[in-house]
Protein backbone atom coordinates (compact mmCIF):
# COMPACT_ATOMS: atom_id res chain seq x y z
CA UNK A 1 0.00 0.00 0.00
CA UNK A 2 1.55 3.60 -1.21
CA UNK A 3 2.27 5.93 1.57
CA UNK A 4 0.17 9.20 0.95
CA UNK A 5 2.47 12.03 1.07
CA UNK A 6 1.65 14.65 3.78
CA UNK A 7 1.82 18.70 3.41
CA UNK A 8 2.60 20.93 6.45
CA UNK A 9 0.11 23.58 7.15
CA UNK A 10 1.35 27.06 8.26
CA UNK A 11 0.06 26.24 11.86
CA UNK A 12 2.54 23.11 11.90
CA UNK A 13 -0.22 20.41 11.38
CA UNK A 14 0.38 17.91 8.61
CA UNK A 15 -2.43 16.58 5.72
CA UNK A 16 -2.31 14.15 3.99
CA UNK A 17 -2.18 15.10 -0.13
CA UNK A 18 -4.40 12.52 -1.41
CA UNK A 19 -8.04 12.59 0.62
CA UNK A 20 -11.12 10.96 -0.21
CA UNK A 21 -14.10 13.60 -1.29
CA UNK A 22 -18.34 12.36 -0.23
CA UNK A 23 -19.64 15.77 -1.91
CA UNK A 24 -22.70 14.08 -3.71
CA UNK A 25 -22.34 10.71 -1.95
CA UNK A 26 -25.72 9.71 -0.49
CA UNK A 27 -25.60 9.30 3.29
CA UNK A 28 -27.11 5.37 2.51
CA UNK A 29 -24.12 4.85 0.74
CA UNK A 30 -21.32 6.65 2.84
CA UNK A 31 -20.26 4.14 5.36
CA UNK A 32 -19.60 1.68 2.56
CA UNK A 33 -17.72 4.17 0.17
CA UNK A 34 -15.62 5.46 2.99
CA UNK A 35 -14.75 1.86 4.28
CA UNK A 36 -13.59 0.74 0.87
CA UNK A 37 -11.69 4.36 0.70
CA UNK A 38 -9.76 3.46 4.32
CA UNK A 39 -9.59 0.13 3.10
CA UNK A 40 -7.81 1.07 0.48
CA UNK A 41 -5.03 3.46 1.83
CA UNK A 42 -6.81 6.78 2.54
CA UNK A 43 -6.13 8.76 5.50
CA UNK A 44 -8.29 12.06 5.01
CA UNK A 45 -12.04 12.47 4.29
CA UNK A 46 -13.49 15.64 3.36
CA UNK A 47 -17.03 16.45 3.85
CA UNK A 48 -19.69 19.25 5.29
CA UNK A 49 -22.78 19.71 6.59
CA UNK A 50 -24.17 20.77 3.15
CA UNK A 51 -23.41 17.42 1.94
CA UNK A 52 -25.69 15.75 4.70
CA UNK A 53 -23.25 12.45 5.48
CA UNK A 54 -21.07 13.99 8.40
CA UNK A 55 -22.66 11.46 10.62
CA UNK A 56 -22.04 8.46 8.30
CA UNK A 57 -18.67 9.74 7.79
CA UNK A 58 -18.03 9.69 11.65
CA UNK A 59 -19.53 6.01 11.86
CA UNK A 60 -17.46 4.76 8.94
CA UNK A 61 -13.98 5.82 10.85
CA UNK A 62 -15.22 4.79 14.08
CA UNK A 63 -16.33 0.89 12.45
CA UNK A 64 -13.05 0.68 10.66
CA UNK A 65 -9.98 -1.38 11.50
CA UNK A 66 -8.22 1.79 10.92
CA UNK A 67 -7.43 3.42 13.99
CA UNK A 68 -9.36 6.86 13.82
CA UNK A 69 -6.80 8.86 14.77
CA UNK A 70 -4.52 7.98 11.67
CA UNK A 71 -7.69 9.86 9.62
CA UNK A 72 -7.83 13.42 9.11
CA UNK A 73 -11.13 14.91 8.92
CA UNK A 74 -12.29 17.89 7.46
CA UNK A 75 -15.82 19.27 7.13
CA UNK A 76 -17.31 22.91 6.59
CA UNK A 77 -19.57 25.51 7.49
CA UNK A 78 -23.07 25.50 5.94
CA UNK A 79 -24.11 28.72 3.95
CA UNK A 80 -26.92 29.57 6.33
CA UNK A 81 -24.61 30.00 9.40
CA UNK A 82 -22.63 32.96 8.95
CA UNK A 83 -22.26 35.39 11.79
CA UNK A 84 -20.29 34.25 15.22
CA UNK A 85 -22.74 32.88 17.02
CA UNK A 86 -24.26 30.58 14.33
CA UNK A 87 -21.25 29.59 13.88
CA UNK A 88 -20.42 27.91 16.95
CA UNK A 89 -23.51 26.36 17.03
CA UNK A 90 -22.58 24.71 13.65
CA UNK A 91 -19.42 23.86 14.66
CA UNK A 92 -20.87 22.20 17.67
CA UNK A 93 -23.37 20.36 15.33
CA UNK A 94 -20.92 19.11 13.19
CA UNK A 95 -18.49 18.09 16.61
CA UNK A 96 -21.32 15.55 17.57
CA UNK A 97 -22.00 14.35 14.17
CA UNK A 98 -18.67 13.36 13.40
CA UNK A 99 -18.36 11.83 16.79
CA UNK A 100 -14.49 11.74 17.52
CA UNK A 101 -14.00 14.21 19.59
CA UNK A 102 -11.92 16.59 17.00
CA UNK A 103 -12.02 17.67 13.82
CA UNK A 104 -8.82 18.22 12.10
CA UNK A 105 -9.69 20.68 9.79
CA UNK A 106 -12.91 23.41 10.02
CA UNK A 107 -13.52 25.77 6.89
CA UNK A 108 -16.02 28.65 5.81
CA UNK A 109 -17.71 26.66 3.08
CA UNK A 110 -18.16 29.75 0.88
CA UNK A 111 -17.54 33.45 1.14
CA UNK A 112 -21.11 34.73 0.25
CA UNK A 113 -19.67 38.42 -0.32
CA UNK A 114 -23.05 39.27 -1.55
CA UNK A 115 -25.31 38.80 1.28
CA UNK A 116 -22.77 39.99 4.43
CA UNK A 117 -19.51 39.79 6.02
CA UNK A 118 -17.32 37.02 6.54
CA UNK A 119 -14.95 38.43 8.73
CA UNK A 120 -17.48 37.79 11.80
CA UNK A 121 -17.94 34.21 10.76
CA UNK A 122 -14.17 34.14 10.82
CA UNK A 123 -13.91 35.14 14.02
CA UNK A 124 -16.03 32.18 15.56
CA UNK A 125 -13.41 29.88 13.41
CA UNK A 126 -10.32 31.54 15.31
CA UNK A 127 -12.67 30.91 18.30
CA UNK A 128 -12.80 27.27 17.33
CA UNK A 129 -8.94 26.72 16.49
CA UNK A 130 -8.19 29.03 19.84
CA UNK A 131 -9.81 26.76 22.27
CA UNK A 132 -8.31 23.90 20.59
CA UNK A 133 -11.21 22.13 19.04
CA UNK A 134 -10.21 22.17 15.36
CA UNK A 135 -6.60 21.72 15.21
CA UNK A 136 -6.83 24.23 11.53
CA UNK A 137 -9.22 26.66 10.43
CA UNK A 138 -9.58 27.53 6.87
CA UNK A 139 -11.69 28.83 4.03
CA UNK A 140 -13.03 27.31 0.69
CA UNK A 141 -14.00 28.79 -2.71
CA UNK A 142 -12.03 32.15 -1.33
CA UNK A 143 -11.10 34.31 -4.35
CA UNK A 144 -8.04 36.44 -3.64
CA UNK A 145 -9.93 39.66 -2.64
CA UNK A 146 -11.55 37.88 -0.01
CA UNK A 147 -8.57 36.62 1.08
CA UNK A 148 -7.07 40.32 1.08
CA UNK A 149 -9.39 41.19 3.44
CA UNK A 150 -9.30 38.39 5.69
CA UNK A 151 -5.65 38.23 6.06
CA UNK A 152 -5.36 42.10 6.94
CA UNK A 153 -7.74 41.72 9.32
CA UNK A 154 -7.44 38.33 11.49
CA UNK A 155 -4.81 37.10 14.02
CA UNK A 156 -5.33 33.70 12.39
CA UNK A 157 -4.29 32.92 8.28
CA UNK A 158 -6.33 30.41 7.02
CA UNK A 159 -4.70 26.74 6.86
CA UNK A 160 -6.02 26.08 3.73
CA UNK A 161 -8.49 27.44 0.89
CA UNK A 162 -10.39 24.63 -1.10
CA UNK A 163 -11.14 25.97 -4.59
CA UNK A 164 -12.90 24.67 -7.87
CA UNK A 165 -9.59 23.49 -9.85
CA UNK A 166 -9.39 21.03 -12.51
CA UNK A 167 -7.28 20.96 -15.54
CA UNK A 168 -9.88 23.52 -17.24
CA UNK A 169 -9.70 25.72 -14.13
CA UNK A 170 -5.94 25.63 -13.37
CA UNK A 171 -6.45 29.18 -10.94
CA UNK A 172 -2.52 29.92 -11.35
CA UNK A 173 -3.24 33.78 -9.83
CA UNK A 174 -5.67 32.51 -6.79
CA UNK A 175 -2.95 29.55 -6.19
CA UNK A 176 -0.03 31.94 -6.17
CA UNK A 177 -1.54 34.09 -3.43
CA UNK A 178 -1.85 31.47 -1.45
CA UNK A 179 1.45 30.18 -1.74
CA UNK A 180 3.09 33.69 -1.02
CA UNK A 181 -0.04 34.15 2.11
CA UNK A 182 1.27 29.94 3.48
CA UNK A 183 -2.10 28.87 2.61
CA UNK A 184 -2.18 25.90 1.24
CA UNK A 185 -4.64 25.01 -1.80
CA UNK A 186 -7.13 22.30 -1.79
CA UNK A 187 -9.01 21.16 -4.95
CA UNK A 188 -12.58 20.33 -5.26
CA UNK A 189 -14.11 18.80 -8.29
CA UNK A 190 -10.40 18.13 -9.87
CA UNK A 191 -11.12 15.91 -12.75
CA UNK A 192 -13.98 18.19 -13.59
CA UNK A 193 -17.30 16.29 -12.75
CA UNK A 194 -15.92 13.95 -15.11
CA UNK A 195 -15.42 16.97 -18.03
CA UNK A 196 -11.20 16.54 -18.94
CA UNK A 197 -11.10 12.91 -18.86
CA UNK A 198 -11.67 12.79 -22.60
CA UNK A 199 -9.34 15.20 -23.48
CA UNK A 200 -6.85 14.78 -26.38
CA UNK A 201 -3.86 15.70 -24.26
CA UNK A 202 -4.88 13.43 -21.28
CA UNK A 203 -5.89 10.16 -23.50
CA UNK A 204 -2.24 10.55 -24.92
CA UNK A 205 -0.53 11.28 -21.79
CA UNK A 206 -2.77 8.39 -20.06
CA UNK A 207 -1.63 6.29 -22.99
CA UNK A 208 1.59 6.78 -23.30
CA UNK A 209 1.54 6.17 -18.96
CA UNK A 210 -0.26 3.17 -19.41
CA UNK A 211 -2.34 4.96 -16.73
CA UNK A 212 -6.14 6.03 -16.68
CA UNK A 213 -6.92 9.77 -17.72
CA UNK A 214 -8.49 10.34 -14.21
CA UNK A 215 -5.30 9.08 -12.85
CA UNK A 216 -3.14 11.54 -14.62
CA UNK A 217 -4.85 14.43 -13.65
CA UNK A 218 -4.67 13.29 -9.86
CA UNK A 219 -1.12 12.97 -10.64
CA UNK A 220 -0.95 16.89 -12.10
CA UNK A 221 -2.43 17.91 -8.92
CA UNK A 222 -0.18 16.13 -6.47
CA UNK A 223 2.70 17.35 -8.30
CA UNK A 224 1.34 20.77 -8.83
CA UNK A 225 1.50 20.82 -5.01
CA UNK A 226 -2.62 20.95 -4.40
CA UNK A 227 -4.04 18.68 -1.73
CA UNK A 228 -6.96 16.69 -3.90
CA UNK A 229 -10.23 15.26 -3.23
CA UNK A 230 -11.80 12.29 -5.90
CA UNK A 231 -14.87 11.10 -5.13
CA UNK A 232 -16.53 7.92 -6.03
CA UNK A 233 -18.72 4.98 -4.81
CA UNK A 234 -17.16 2.64 -6.88
CA UNK A 235 -14.80 0.69 -5.37
CA UNK A 236 -12.75 -0.34 -8.05
CA UNK A 237 -12.61 3.52 -9.28
CA UNK A 238 -12.05 4.16 -5.10
CA UNK A 239 -8.75 2.38 -5.69
CA UNK A 240 -7.59 3.41 -9.08
CA UNK A 241 -7.68 7.12 -7.74
CA UNK A 242 -5.11 5.90 -5.13
CA UNK A 243 -2.81 4.33 -7.00
CA UNK A 244 -1.10 7.58 -8.04
CA UNK A 245 2.09 7.65 -6.49
CA UNK A 246 4.35 5.08 -8.43
CA UNK A 247 4.68 7.03 -11.38
CA UNK A 248 5.61 11.07 -12.36
CA UNK A 249 4.70 13.44 -15.21
CA UNK A 250 7.70 15.07 -16.76
CA UNK A 251 8.10 18.72 -16.98
CA UNK A 252 6.36 18.50 -20.85
CA UNK A 253 3.36 16.74 -19.22
CA UNK A 254 3.12 18.79 -16.70
CA UNK A 255 3.08 22.01 -18.60
CA UNK A 256 0.35 19.97 -21.34
CA UNK A 257 -1.81 19.54 -18.79
CA UNK A 258 -1.61 22.85 -17.40
CA UNK A 259 -1.78 24.66 -21.13
CA UNK A 260 -5.90 23.20 -20.86
CA UNK A 261 -6.71 26.40 -18.74
CA UNK A 262 -9.97 27.82 -19.79
CA UNK A 263 -11.03 29.08 -16.88
CA UNK A 264 -13.76 26.99 -17.05
CA UNK A 265 -16.02 26.56 -14.01
CA UNK A 266 -18.05 23.43 -13.56
CA UNK A 267 -19.80 24.79 -10.03
CA UNK A 268 -21.07 28.57 -8.99
CA UNK A 269 -18.42 31.61 -8.96
CA UNK A 270 -17.55 32.62 -5.33
CA UNK A 271 -17.63 36.53 -6.01
CA UNK A 272 -22.03 35.80 -7.00
CA UNK A 273 -23.36 32.62 -5.13
CA UNK A 274 -25.41 33.86 -2.41
CA UNK A 275 -27.08 30.04 -2.01
CA UNK A 276 -28.17 29.38 1.48
CA UNK A 277 -30.29 26.70 2.41
CA UNK A 278 -33.65 26.51 3.92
Amino acid sequence: MATVPTLRLNNGVDIPQLGFGVFQIRPDDTVEAVTTALQTGYRHIDTAEMYGNEKEVGEAIAKSDVNPDEVFVTSKLNNNYHGFDAALRAFDRTWEALDLGRVDLFLIHWPLPTLGDFMDTWRALERIYQEGRAKAVGVSNFEIAHLRRLVGASEVVPAANQIELHPYLTQAPLRAFDAQTDIATEAWSPIAQGGVLDDPVIVSIAQRQERTPAQVVLRWHIQLGNVVFPKSTTPQRIRENFQIFDFELDANDMAAVSGLNRDERTGPDPNTFDYVPE
